[in-house]
C-alpha cells in the first residue's frame, strides 16, 4: 500500500480571503480523494459523525443522500464539498479547527471512500483567543 501524505494542522491554510479563520480545511491528500470521489459520484458533501456505527469519522456522501436539517451546522467548504456537523456537536467543537486528512485504512461503513484502503480522518486544534474573537457570532446555536 502506498503511504498517504498528510499536513500538520498548523501548516494548512486556515483563513479565508477576508482573513476570517476557517472552521474546516483539508490536506492535499484529502482534496485529491474528494476529487476522486466526485469524478465517480458527482457532487459530494461531508457530515462529521457523532458516534454510533462509524465512531467520530467524517462521513462523505453524494449530495442529496444525507438530509441536512436545522439540527446541523455548516462549518465550511473543502474541495468544493460542504462540511456539516450536528448542532449538539458544534456546541462542543465550536472552538476547534478541523483539518480533513486521509490515512490508510477502511472508510466508514456508509462513507464513499469505503473499500479504497484509505479513509478520511480529522485532525484538530483549538482556535487561538484571537481566532475565537474573530468567529464570535458565526454559526450561532
Amino acid at each position: 500500500m502506498t503511504a498517504v501524505s498528510t499536513n500538520d494542522a498548523t501548516t494548512a491554510e486556515q483563513t479565508g480571503a477576508d482573513g476570517t479563520p476557517l472552521r474546516v480545511t483539508a490536506t492535499p491528500a484529502a482534496l485529491a480523494l474528494i476529487d476522486e470521489l466526485r469524478s465517480e459520484y458527482g457532487p459530494v458533501m461531508f457530515h462529521q459523525s457523532g458516534g454510533c456505527c462509524d465512531g467520530s469519522s467524517p462521513m462523505c456522501y453524494p449530495v442529496g443522500d444525507f438530509i441536512i436539517s436545522d439540527g446541523d451546522v455548516h462549518l465550511g467548504t473543502v474541495g468544493g464539498a460542504d462540511f456539516y456537523i450536528s448542532r449538539s456537536q458544534f456546541a462542543v467543537w465550536k472552538h476547534t479547527h478541523i483539518l480533513l486528512d486521509v490515512v490508510p485504512g477502511r472508510g466508514g461503513m456508509f462513507s464513499l471512500e469505503n473499500g479504497r484502503e484509505k479513509r478520511f480522518h480529522i485532525r484538530s486544534r483549538l482556535f487561538t483567543e484571537a481566532e475565537n474573537r474573530a468567529l464570535e457570532g458565526a454559526c450561532k446555536l
